[in-house]
């Protein structure tokens, strides 16, 4: 009886097929077609990495020396390693990655999927002051790198996911503007809630006249230290450790959402193997390969631009323009801008391509930038440079994401046997921007403490708002401009990423055909 089924379903098959072969390709294009349900659940995915990014990256500093009481010195040493192993840990997880074998869950959401909890649990362990002052040091290095560890987890697969949703190119594309919209969204989320929940925090500025020179400074501010409230102190705690616990909660529903939203296809990409391929031989052909190297070189440095902009725009607001209450507002204007305009930018690189789109989004912050360094202390100019700079942010997060797919498309036809490397393509880039994040906290902390920096002082020696101005106008504005030089050398146009995208359908359509030539014979025989 089993023979017999088989029989008459090898028949049928054989029955089926010139149905099938008359409209392959069109048959192909719409399974491939996303709906927009699958792409807002593939975009929520991305807020988890934006939220806790957020809130880490504007409060993690103030709450370790002001709630925590970390000593400065050891501070900094928890910022610099985490963001350090940080780095390290995505071509880690993208050489692990690389190794894992398909599952009923698919090779990269059982990362997405297992990883959630343990960040969730470490993310809230992070904001939690424990009653060991001796080993505060060591907890809140453990737990920082170990969210960093499992976060990575998350993004390095969820980045890749990209190219194992759909084969077409303009339904990648689409589903990554999606996705920057809900992450730039998902960056406002994570500045709101942290910020409102813990606005208590705020601590009083420390006068000018408070300061004495070096050794005595810190008895300045043990005194002024001692005045505080404890019970103020235990209440901001509290503050801190239930803004953890709603992002928490935000990460799980977002995980939550997205595994149970989008379904990793395997035929999407024709690019795994049934052997896991060789990490180390991958990376030595993704390395070699120019389209990428090139590409991650320019977004290197406007990356690096953009986080010296985002590293010291507080500061700026605070000491520089004097608008210490007006922080939070013009963050929102720089916040709503971006996500306002990613839609458009989608559209502008659909009509003019993306290498346009590069050139036109990424350099018009400089005029802006220049407009900063130039201008009085004016309100109304702020909120208008802050809109124009969104503007450019979108095109920042959404370009990469958009072009390194691409990149991938272009590599599968130069190496068509080798299989199976999306991960590292996505964990470097990953890597490369992480490590300028690490020298934009490194350079930004260095020039301002060479300058005199006050800690919590209510103004800032002339030296500093200098610097800071440099930060924020001068230094941002060269980067892009080389950022931009290095684009130029870019080779993937439009003319090529249409070539590419043909040449890959041909290949699929040719690999669909043979495999239903084997079947035939497999039939007849």
């Amino acid at each position: 009886m089993a023979r017999g089924e088989g029989a008459e379903s090898a028949s049928s098959v054989v029955l089926l097929k010139p149905g099938i072969t008359e409209e392959p390709r069109v048959r192909e294009r719409s399974k491939q077609k996303l709906s927009v349900c699958n792409k807002v659940c593939y975009a929520i995915g991305g807020a988890p990495y934006q939220i806790t990014g957020c809130a880490l990256g504007f409060f993690l500093q103030i709450y370790l020396l002001d709630i925590a009481q970390v000593d400065p010195f050891y501070a900094s040493i928890i910022l610099f390693t985490g963001r350090a192993w940080d780095a390290i840990t995505d071509p880690l997880v993208g050489f692990f990655i690389s190794k894992t074998t398909w599952t009923h869950f698919g090779r990269l959401m059982p990362w997405i999927i297992f990883s959630t909890p343990f960040a969730v649990v470490s993310y809230f362990l992070i904001w939690f002051v424990p009653d060991i002052h001796s080993g505060q040091v060591f907890w809140y290095l453990v737990f920082y790198c170990l969210f960093q560890s499992l976060v990575t987890c998350f993004h390095v697969p969820y980045s890749a996911l990209t190219m194992f949703i759909s084969t077409e190119q303009s339904e990648r594309d689409s589903a990554t503007a999606y996705r920057m919209t809900v992450e730039v969204l998902g960056t406002l989320l994570g500045t709101a809630i942290q910020g409102q929940i813990v606005g208590q925090a705020n601590t009083p500025c420390i006068p000018s006249a408070l300061y004495v020179p070096m050794g005595n400074a810190s008895v300045s501010l043990v005194e002024v230290n001692g005045t505080r409230n404890l019970e103020s102190i235990a209440g901001t705690r509290k503050a801190y450790m239930l803004a953890a616990g709603i992002i928490g909660g935000i990460y799980i529903l977002c995980a939550i959402v997205l595994s149970l939203g989008v379904r990793e296809k395997r035929d999407s990409s024709k690019l795994l193997s049934e052997q896991a391929p060789s990490f180390f031989q991958g990376l030595k052909l993704v390395m070699s390969h120019g389209p990428y190297i090139k590409l991650i070189a320019g977004f290197l440095f406007t990356s690096l631009a953009f986080m010296l902009l985002e590293g010291n725009f507080a500061l700026f607001c605070t000491y520089t323009l004097g608008f210490r209450n007006d922080f939070q507002n013009i963050l929102l204007a720089i916040m709503l801008s971006a996500t306002l305009t990613i839609p458009f930018w989608h559209w502008f690189l659909t009509r003019f391509g993306k290498k346009t789109a590069v050139y036109v989004g990424i350099s018009s912050a400089v005029p802006f930038l220049v407009l900063v360094a130039i201008m009085k202390s004016n309100i109304l100019v702020t909120y208008v440079v802050a809109v124009a700079s969104g503007i450019s942010v979108a095109a920042a997060f959404l370009l990469p994401w958009s072009m390194l797919p691409d990149v991938v498309d272009d590599f599968s036809l130069k190496y068509p046997e080798s299989r199976g490397h999306e991960a590292i393509f996505f964990s470097f880039y990953v890597f490369f921007t992480k490590f300028a994040s690490g020298i934009s906290l490194g350079v930004s902390t260095l020039s301002l403490d060479f300058a005199g920096y006050q800690t919590r002082g209510c103004t800032q020696p002339e030296e500093v708002n200098f610097t800071l101005k440099m930060l924020i106008s001068a230094a941002p504005v060269v980067l892009i401009l080389f950022g931009l030089v290095l684009f130029k050398l870019y080779p993937i146009d439009e003319t090529r990423r249409k070539g590419n995208r043909k040449a890959l359908e041909e290949l699929r359509d040719s690999e669909t055909s043979s495999e239903t030539a084997s079947l035939e014979l497999a039939s007849n025989v």
